[in-house]
């Protein structure tokens, strides 16, 4: 209670709220590899699980590798960069921004992958059907018929991945970089578990306030029927998972 009491009162403090180790910056820092890494993962991921939910083909493969990335420790990734960033990077001792932003656009194309895949297999064959006997061609179908109804999925794999990569990104101190991580690593080395405390508040506050903010995203731009809709379909029982073993959408096919 004390550190948690002393981690507030180091929060209320307006001396570390200015300067280059002031919260403001420290979080636009974080923002900045985190905003990054999620933008170029969505870039990667989003085209292929849109393209392999839609033709299946290489799915099993893709499902299964990324199911595998969200098994690799977060720390674990970052230390298999360092030599990559060593070799090429060498000006900056393979430490900083790089190493960082490997590491969480890595982390972060594995739920974006899985869920644009899983969104568009559940979408119902019959629909797809009935679309193609309209005469839709392949992207239109996957444009105002697939991706409309899977919306709400492959949301949900945006915002996991955002979460994710934002209390992840706290790695990023270790190798230099800076962050709302620099107050953990910085108060662990320096026993000021105040500082640590405060940290580890404001780093759980940021992925809580991205969290909701999709959430109202979700809201705003999903249609209220598909909404329910969803909702009937997670309940327990009705929803294969896309994972080794199961078989969502025809995977093994």
């Amino acid at each position: 209670m004390d550190i948690f009491l002393g981690a507030l009162a180091w929060l209320a403090d307006p001396a570390h709220w200015t300067g280059a180790d002031g919260i403001p910056t420290r979080l636009i820092e974080h923002l900045t590899v985190s905003g990054l890494s999620l933008l170029v993962a969505a870039l990667v991921a989003l085209p292929l699980g849109l393209y392999i939910g839609h033709t299946g083909r290489g799915a099993l493969l893709a499902v299964n590798v990324a199911n595998v990335g969200r098994a690799v420790p977060s720390y674990a990734v970052l230390v298999m960069i360092l030599p990559i960033s060593l070799r090429f990077f060498p000006q900056t001792g393979g430490l900083d921004f790089i190493p960082t932003f490997g590491a969480m656009t890595l982390l972060a194309i594995p739920p974006i992958v899985i869920n644009a895949y899983a969104g568009l297999r559940e979408v119902d064959r019959d629909l797809i059907e009935a679309a193609k006997g309209m005469g839709m061609r392949d992207l239109q179908l996957l444009r105002k018929v697939e991706v409309p109804l899977a919306l709400p999925v492959v949301l949900g794999g945006l915002r996991t991945a955002s979460v994710q990569v934002i209390a992840t990104a706290t790695l990023g101190a270790i190798v230099a970089l800076g962050g709302l991580g620099r107050y953990i690593i910085d108060g662990i080395a320096r026993r000021e578990y105040d500082r640590m405390v405060a940290g580890v508040i404001l780093v759980a506050a940021l992925a809580i306030a991205v969290e909701l903010l999709f959430v109202v995203f979700q809201r705003v731009i999903v249609s209220p029927g598909l909404r329910r809709a969803r909702a009937g379909a997670d309940r327990p029982g009705d929803r294969a998972l896309s994972m080794p073993g199961g078989d969502p959408g025809g995977l093994a096919g």
